[in-house]
């Protein structure tokens, strides 16, 4: 039988949610006797790799490779990244991660935003069957595009990829000492983007600090389109006395090391299609705070506490008592492991596959 030619052309960014997303995904489905091919990585996939952009290889040599080869099915996994006609004999199958474009248009240049939606457009025409990773981005689709709705369907990420990643070792563990981590803090993981509503971690924080708590606010995070804003307010905290530490991009044994001191997380994000970096701090027993906008809630379930987007003195009251009540951390510990245990790769393939098996 042909294999499932798996879109990999994200295989190699080591950043990105969709990119994590891509690694997991094929290894879990490779586990499950699928024979599988990754096509369209830039260094590490098999033949064909993709030459030149993305987009480029997509539109240009993609629909040669899918003619001539005949796999059982073409998978692209990231929002779009279809072929603009289909290929006779190949049914295609898409995974729509969100609509951040769309849906909050100022995070995002114009053009980008164009081809967002005209790609996304085309690509949900041609493809058979559609894979939301949540039931937030689902609805996102059907609210904006005419498709079918029994050709979307929910599909949740996993979360146990965070068992793989080694304990830091020694000299990892005298790093995270050396940058002050041997002590409470409060941790954000995500990069400087404006959906990702920092400022309201940011100003939080300042609330704590009038209140006569001093605790570091740790960033894991790079910059990001229009985070200027977001870097001045956090100088802003920080000339106030605020002690706010930016650490950029970490590898994972260092951020998960980070992760797993945290004394809790926040993630306050006003939209996510699903929100990964929050169930990875509850998959190792961080107590967690996230947003009530977008597909958190549906994520997250009763295993972490919700604040609304722009409701600073609650986020600092909930700080504030987790930070004096060990009890309370503890409990909202055992909430976020219960919670992140209903989530692996392994379920994910397998409902990934039974959407390979109806269009074969």
């Amino acid at each position: 039988m042909s294999p499932v030619a798996f879109d990999a052309t994200l295989w190699d960014e080591p950043t990105t949610g969709i990119a994590l997303y891509t690694r997991e995904l094929y290894r879990a489905l490779a586990t499950t006797g699928l024979a599988m091919e990754r096509w369209g990585a830039s260094r590490t996939g098999e033949a064909p790799r993709g030459r030149g952009s993305r987009t480029g290889w997509t539109l240009a040599e993609l629909p040669a490779w899918l003619e001539a080869r005949k796999p059982a099915l073409f998978h692209a996994v990231s929002n779009f990244n279809l072929p603009l006609l289909r290929t006779r004999g190949v049914p295609y199958v898409l995974t729509v991660h969100d609509l951040v474009p769309l849906i909050l248009p100022d995070t995002v240049s114009p053009r980008f935003r164009w081809q967002f939606r005209l790609w996304l457009a085309r690509s949900l025409k041609v493809a058979q069957q559609i894979i939301c990773v949540s039931d937030v981005a689902r609805r996102s689709v059907l609210e904006r595009f005419d498709v079918d709705p029994r050709k979307l369907h929910v599909v949740h990420h996993g979360v146990d990829h965070v068992d793989r990643v080694p304990a830091p070792d020694g000299t990892t563990s005298k790093w995270l000492d050396a940058m002050g981590l041997d002590v409470p803090f409060v941790l954000y993981a995500g990069a400087l983007d404006a959906r990702k509503n920092v400022e309201l971690v940011v100003r939080a924080m300042e609330k704590l600090f009038d209140g006569g708590v001093r605790i570091p606010l740790v960033m894991a995070g790079q910059r990001w389109f229009g985070s200027g804003p977001i870097e001045r307010e956090i100088q802003r905290a920080r000339d106030r006395g605020v002690d706010v530490r930016l650490l950029g991009y970490l590898t994972d044994p260092v951020f998960y090391g980070v992760m797993r001191r945290a004394s809790a997380f926040v993630f306050p994000s006003r939209y996510e299609g699903f929100g990964l970096p929050p169930l990875e701090a509850m998959r190792l027993g961080v107590p967690t705070i996230v947003s009530t906008e977008g597909s958190l809630p549906e994520v997250v379930g009763d295993g972490a506490a919700k604040v609304g987007p722009d409701d600073a003195n609650t986020l600092a009251e909930l700080l504030n008592h987790w930070l004096h009540d060990p009890a309370e951390r503890a409990k909202w510990a055992g909430a976020a492991s219960a919670r992140a245990a209903k989530f692996s790769w392994a379920q994910t393939a397998r409902q990934t596959a039974s959407l390979y098996a109806d269009v074969r």
